[in-house]
């Protein structure tokens, strides 16, 4: 008899059928977050997604369990912007640093113009450099939040 198999089944309080779709992606020993996912979207809304996901999306189980949790745990802590909520933050925070950067590499660029003699003996041109490797490694980290919502 195998009664327990999935937290999903345990926590709705019926037996685990052997093809349990809930069974791969919420092991028992982690009812949690069965228990945040059924939450948000229900329990037949969470087993027609996993049916979805199984024929159309080559995530592993375990990505998919874990989509699931953090964008039901995001709609937990935001009920009104959920995971966009979190995203937009997050742009918002890249393009006012891509802003104070801008600024930054300016300024550097006018005390070059007004101290020629500066800038063969300090260290601007690395400055400058820095700032640029960082302003790209921004761009793509901006990416990679864009690449989330679409």
């Amino acid at each position: 008899m195998v009664s327990s198999r999935c937290a999903a089944c345990k926590i709705q309080g019926r037996k685990c059928p052997s093809d349990c779709i809930f069974s791969p992606y919420f092991p028992l020993n982690d009812p949690q977050r069965y228990t945040s996912v059924h939450r948000i979207y229900g329990g037949s809304n969470v087993g027609k997604m996993l049916q979805c996901f199984s024929k159309f999306h080559p995530l592993s189980e375990h990505r998919q369990q874990t989509v699931l949790y953090d964008e039901a745990e995001c709609r937990i802590q935001d009920p009104i912007y959920g995971c966009y909520g979190n995203i937009s933050e997050r742009v918002q925070q890249i393009n006012s640093t891509e802003s104070e950067l801008a600024k930054i590499q300016s300024h550097i660029s006018i005390l070059k113009l007004q101290n020629p003699q500066l800038v063969n003996e300090s260290n601007f041109d690395v400055l400058l450099h820095r700032a640029e490797l960082d302003r790209f490694s921004l761009a793509a980290m901006q990416a990679k939040l864009l690449g989330l919502i679409i």
